[in-house]
């Protein structure tokens, strides 16, 4: 699986950290402690960061879900 942000040349550096490890699901307090911040600091800079509009993109391979049969392309329709 992979993580795409979108419309992340809107957020600072400090926003784009906080947005990757909060959507990567890591809980606000490791956050704080990681990046050395107040858990209230994160929450504000997230809240702020989704006010600017980025998107979050999970990329997710067609056999990881097993959607195909063996053999068959996931481009194919």
């Amino acid at each position: 699986m992979k993580i795409e942000i979108r419309n992340a040349q809107n957020l600072s550096f400090r926003e784009k950290q906080v947005v990757v490890l909060k959507e990567s699901g890591t809980p606000a307090a490791q956050i704080a402690k990681r990046l050395h911040l107040a858990e209230s600091t994160v929450a504000t800079i997230y809240n702020r960061a989704r006010g600017k509009g980025y998107e979050v993109v999970i990329v997710i391979p067609g056999d990881v879900l097993a959607l195909y049969e063996n053999g068959e392309d996931d481009h194919e329709q």
